[in-house]
């Protein structure tokens, strides 16, 4: 089945049973894997990316040349911990990494 998304989003539950299988730590920057089982994700906020888009989409619609408008960087990262991976791997979360995780799933 040809996927007309990136193959590592089309695939993510798939890599992330893997990745247990072969009890290896799996890392992304998409909060999804996480919920596929990836055992954590850091990256930037999807939302405020999304949101963020807005100014430049009505910028753009308004006659600004893209070439004009400033590149930004993300102001914001969000970590999500997926726990019970980490049990099923046999890794200890340490609590300070957990109190920083803005998602933990359980």
């Amino acid at each position: 089945m040809e996927s007309r998304t990136c193959p590592r989003f089309a695939y993510r539950s798939r890599i992330a049973a893997l990745a247990l299988m072969h009890r290896i730590s799996s890392f992304a920057t998409s909060p999804d894997f996480v919920g596929e089982g990836g055992l954590l994700a850091y990256g930037a906020s999807r939302r405020r990316l999304f949101i963020r888009s807005d100014y430049y989409v009505k910028r753009i619609l308004g006659g600004a040349r893209a070439s004009d408008l400033p590149v930004e960087q993300p102001t914001r990262v969000e970590l999500w911990i997926n726990v019970r991976t980490a049990k099923a791997l046999k890794l200890v979360v340490p609590t300070t990494l957990l109190a920083q995780a803005d998602q933990i799933i359980e």
